[in-house]
């Protein structure tokens, strides 16, 4: 089944099923000599990981990570990176009613037609289960680009359905459930009981996630075809349920001015990042600033129009544990796609570009 690597220099290739016995990845790629251990990895699983709150789905995974090559004395050797997860917490049982049929919003019907054959348990390699392993790479990618750049990665919800969260400062993100940069309890307490309604009437909802990369060395991306922007964007679509990609100012661009839009450049630096931080294709060394829409979960409780594989109308309820908001985990899914992204591009520009130097001084 093709499509499972991603990245050029910095190449990462899941494997397993939602219901197998374990997931993981291989990364190869990874330079030499970068102190590594569980340790590094761990914290960015966990903040992904089910079971968190009583707002996403009750799947209990402990997302125990482990390197099983790669790694010598605690320091990366160059050769691939294994990374091994082990499934604990399966219950194949509650897809027993889908096997014959195919869930509305979902990968069964293309799978099926594809493939001619599917695994139901969950999704099988369709499921955002197999996002963990993604997100394993991204915290060795985030190491690497943190000690030779100082680039920091944050993202958050800036939308729960029709709930609009203003931001206030990445620093409350990691004080709430839903990632959500806000201090404000009356706003989180909606929030809350927004998601308690959804998981009583059977249904779901939709989340914009913004994530931002900070300390971004100027002159990653190539011209054309492989530009950052568009990595970035392709990084982003390949993430589960994710329907929209904006940078900068997106969609927003199409109400502006040119003499709005475009960020003028002044000695101290850039006057705005309406490009969030990509000219021509190219990383300017201002934020990397994205945002992605997320669908509502397709699996829900409530009984949904469908056919079986003879092509008979049926009707299909889904069981099983369910993310009312798949969006909710997604913050640190996203920050490791686009770190992956820039970790592929930074070594992409060093092999090419590492020697050139330019007399004008960068500004951010």
């Amino acid at each position: 089944m093709s499509g499972n690597s991603f990245g050029k220099l910095f190449s990462v290739t899941t494997f397993g099923e939602s219901h197998g016995p374990a997931i993981g990845c291989v990364i190869d790629g990874c330079p030499p000599g970068l102190t590594l251990s569980e340790s590094d990895i761990q914290p960015e699983l966990d903040r992904r990981k089910p079971g968190t709150s009583r707002h996403v789905t009750q799947r209990q995974e402990p997302d125990q990570v482990q390197i099983l090559s790669g790694v010598y004395e605690g320091v990366t050797t160059g050769t691939p990176i294994a990374l091994l997860i082990p499934n604990q917490d399966q219950r194949s049982k509650d897809y027993g009613n889908i096997v014959e049929t195919f869930r509305p919003g979902h990968a069964d019907y293309t799978y099926w037609h594809k493939y001619g054959v599917r695994d139901p348990r969950g999704g099988g390699r369709s499921s955002a289960r197999l996002t963990a392993p993604v997100v394993g790479a991204g915290a060795i990618a985030k190491k690497w680009l943190r000690e030779h750049y100082g680039t920091e990665f944050m993202g958050g919800m800036s939308q729960l359905g029709d709930i609009e969260v203003p931001f206030e400062s990445w620093e409350h993100v990691h004080a709430n459930p839903f990632f959500a940069p806000t201090s404000d309890c009356a706003l989180l307490a909606r929030m809350e009981a927004a998601m308690d309604e959804l998981r009583r009437a059977g249904d779901s909802v939709g989340a914009r996630i913004d994530v931002v990369a900070r300390r971004v060395p100027v002159g990653l991306g190539q011209p054309i075809y492989d530009k950052l922007d568009a990595d970035i964007a392709y990084a982003m679509m390949g993430i589960n349920a994710v329907k929209g990609v904006e940078i900068g100012a997106g969609f927003g661009s199409v109400v502006q001015k040119g003499s709005e839009h475009g960020d003028e450049l002044t000695p101290e630096g850039f006057v705005g990042n309406n490009a969030g931080g990509v000219l021509g294709g190219i990383s300017t060394g201002q934020d990397i600033t994205v945002s992605i829409a997320i669908k509502p979960t397709s699996s829900i409780r409530t009984p949904r129009r469908s056919i079986d594989k003879a092509g008979n109308p049926v009707m299909v309820e889904t069981f099983g544990r369910h993310d009312p908001c798949v969006g909710i985990r997604a913050t640190p899914i996203a920050e490791a796609m686009l770190a992956l992204v820039l970790m592929d591009h930074a070594l992409m520009h060093r092999a090419q570009c590492g020697d050139v130097r330019v007399t004008t001084p960068k500004i951010a």
